[in-house]
């Protein structure tokens, strides 16, 4: 595995940027489309099961399935990787609308008594109050979004997608396990990279947590 590593890197350096931008640039719509919908589901229960339980069916699609449909949908090549992004946001949403919801709720009515008392406004209080207090929670699902992205990514290599999966599909139809490892072991050095990432982003935008943890 060493030696195909060392005679690929760069054609595995330019993958692996390549299957980052398809995981994560979904991530970051996926939370900008959850946000709002989470919102929604916590203000009443009956959106909550709209919300949460339609999101959640979302998830139950098969990704090849929904990687082929794409194009039909939105009138692109079954290679374009715009097919992917939209998938793979679909996916981000189906878990984390109910992350959302859950991180909202689990804020103290107390808390946000104690914010309309000071006047805060609903949008002000959602921002300034609600929100910072759910971003560890929030964080938690992220990450779990951000592992289950790059994995299913790798799916798209059967349609030709340009990405991390190609070692996985060509090594196994080569019988070469060399190619087939290095693909699972960049995936998974990408997915930990992720990970890394979120929890560090997590503590600067929540020092109030460190002060509590020491």
């Amino acid at each position: 595995m060493l030696s195909f590593i060392h005679g690929h890197w760069s054609d595995i350096l330019s993958r692996a940027i390549d299957h980052a931008w398809l995981a994560g640039l979904p991530l970051l719509l996926g939370l900008a489309i959850s946000l709002p919908l989470g919102w929604l589901a916590r203000r009443a229960s009956w959106l909550r099961v709209i919300l949460v339980g339609g999101s959640s069916l979302l998830y139950t699609i098969p990704s090849l399935a929904l990687f082929v449909l794409m194009p039909i949908v939105v009138k692109t090549t079954i290679t374009d990787p715009v097919n992917v992004i939209i998938a793979m946001t679909i996916y981000t949403v189906a878990l984390l609308v109910r992350t959302v919801a859950d991180a909202l709720g689990a804020v103290s009515d107390e808390t946000r008594q104690a914010a309309i008392a000071m006047g805060y406004t609903p949008i002000r209080r959602f921002f300034g109050v609600e929100l910072p207090l759910a971003v560890p929670v929030i964080s938690a699902g992220l990450r779990v979004a951000a592992v289950s992205n790059v994995a299913i990514v790798s799916v798209a290599a059967l349609l030709g997608i340009r990405q991390l999966g190609f070692y996985l599909t060509d090594g196994y139809q080569l019988n070469y396990w060399a190619e087939v490892w290095t693909g699972i072991v960049a995936c998974l050095v990408l997915a930990l990279i992720f990970d890394v990432l979120i929890q560090a982003i997590t503590r600067v935008i929540t020092p109030w947590q460190r002060a509590v943890a020491s």
